[in-house]
């Protein structure tokens, strides 16, 4: 994961981990967007720390579709559970990634 600032949002290339938190949501964002995506690459995020983790996740859906995900991890000794909480469709590649208002 990318270098992190208490409190503050820093942005990176998706590396292995960010596509296994997109894997361990992927059922929730199936059934959010009523579709099923044979392409669901992670390709840049964004981190948050607070008490856990918001990712916002901008995933390449095929050919010149985006998704953007609103995801959070809570901290290994609460369980380390990972939670969809937001999804935006439509997007491109060139749309920036911005946090998603808080919930």
């Amino acid at each position: 994961m990318a270098d992190q600032v208490m409190g503050g949002w820093s942005e990176t290339l998706a590396d292995e981990d960010t596509q296994k938190i997109c894997d361990a949501v992927k059922d929730q964002v199936e059934q959010r967007t009523n579709q099923k995506y044979a392409v669901y690459k992670a390709v840049k995020f964004r981190i948050q720390i607070v008490e856990g983790t918001n990712l916002t996740i901008k995933v390449f859906a095929g050919e010149e579709d985006y998704i953007h995900l609103s995801v959070f991890r809570q901290l290994p000794c609460y369980g380390g559970k990972v939670e969809l909480v937001n999804v935006e469709e439509g997007k491109t590649k060139h749309d920036p990634l911005g946090p998603f208002p808080y919930r």
